[in-house]
């Protein structure tokens, strides 16, 4: 995948949309913040929405984040959990500019 800020959106929009899944998760990162385990819920021409795990059980942190504010590279760190499909060994990396807004319980 190309790591640079300067891709296109539809580029961006073709590699997350797949990963539109409750049973699968990605890896999230900001400036102050690192692997962070995420469910994509959706995916427009402007914006990805994220449910962000948090120290909390069961409770997620929604987020709608700009298409312009987001890297899209890959986690090799991590691999797939869905088990109706096929496991692969790395999994999608959204490396996400500024800091990760608070969290409003």
């Amino acid at each position: 995948m190309d790591n640079s800020y300067d891709m296109s959106r539809a580029d961006k929009v073709a590699l997350i949309t797949p990963w539109i899944n409750p049973e699968e998760r990605i890896t999230v990162q900001f400036d102050d913040q690192r692997d962070i385990n995420t469910i994509v819920t959706g995916c427009s021409e402007r914006l990805v929405d994220l449910e962000l795990e948090t120290n909390i059980p069961h409770i997620r942190q929604k987020l709608s984040i700009p298409l312009s504010d987001i890297e899209v590279s890959e986690d090799p760190t991590h691999y797939t959990r869905d088990p109706d499909k096929p496991l692969q060994f790395k999994r999608l990396l959204l490396i996400i500019k500024g800091k990760r807004p608070a969290i409003v319980y």
